[in-house]
Parts: C-alpha cells; structure tokens; sequence
C-alpha cells in the first residue's frame, strides 16, 4: 500500500505516525511540509477528502496564528489558507493520504482508521500508552 504523510520530523505525533505506517508495511512518501508545502489547490482537496475545513486544521495554538487574527470568529476559510501559504507552521500535522482516505493524524492513531493492512505487532506513543496490542489490533481505550 502506498501512503504519503506531510510530516514535520520535529513534532512527536507526526513521528509515531510516520513509524505507524513504515510498520504496516506501507511504502510512504514523506512530504517535509514546511520545505514543500502543498500549494493552496492540494490543501483544500485534501481538506475536502478529510471532511475539515481549513479553520479545522489551523495550528490554532501557534503563536502566529493568533498574532495574525485567525482564531478570531468571523475568519473566513480563503483568509486561513492564504496565511497557510504564507506560513506553512499554520498547518496542522501529520496530514496522511492513503488508498483509504485521508486524515489529520492527531492523535497518531487516526491512521489506523485508514490502513488496510493491519500493525504487525504492539506499539505505543512516546508517553508508554499502548495503541495496538500485540496481535496488530487497536489497543482497548484507544480512540476508534
């Protein structure tokens, strides 16, 4: 299965996502977004595939994003995507796109929901909490 992740290697989830997927057995193509953005017609379909708006993937906790005035109400979809063309820190992350569907993988454990094939043994988050058990299956008390 090929899957391609907008990753930034600085941030944990987009890590333990990116190793969710190389341990499936996927053949990952790993976009370092902030060298490459998606340009502003990639965003928006890949928003739409995933069912979010543009406001829905906002790094609204990034200190810019408040600077600029986009956690206001009233900011509207065109207003985000041009300040994530501008500033790609603004996108959230990992983005993931696989044969199945797309997903903002936060928690990393969204991917699951869009692997075909199955973990091949347990894995954890960097904080211990178990996400899939030891047969590949999503772990109990892990988010559906």
């Amino acid at each position: 299965m090929k899957a391609l992740i907008h990753h930034n290697p600085a941030c944990g989830t987009s890590r333990k996502t990116l190793e969710i997927l190389r341990e499936s057995g996927a053949d990952v193509t790993v976009n370092h977004y902030l060298d490459n953005p998606p340009d502003r017609s990639e965003l928006k379909r890949l928003y739409q595939r995933a069912g979010m708006t543009p406001r829905d993937s906002l790094r609204a906790k990034e200190p810019l994003a408040q600077q600029l005035g986009l956690t206001a109400a009233g900011v509207d979809d065109d207003a985000i995507l041009d300040a994530m063309m501008a500033h790609p820190i603004l996108i959230n992350r990992p983005i993931v796109v696989t044969p199945l569907g797309v997903r903002l993988c936060r928690p990393s454990e969204a991917v699951l929901d869009i692997l075909p094939d199955p973990q091949r043994g347990a894995f954890a988050k960097e904080d211990g909490e178990r996400v899939v058990d030891e047969h590949g299956h999503r772990a109990s008390g892990s988010a559906p």
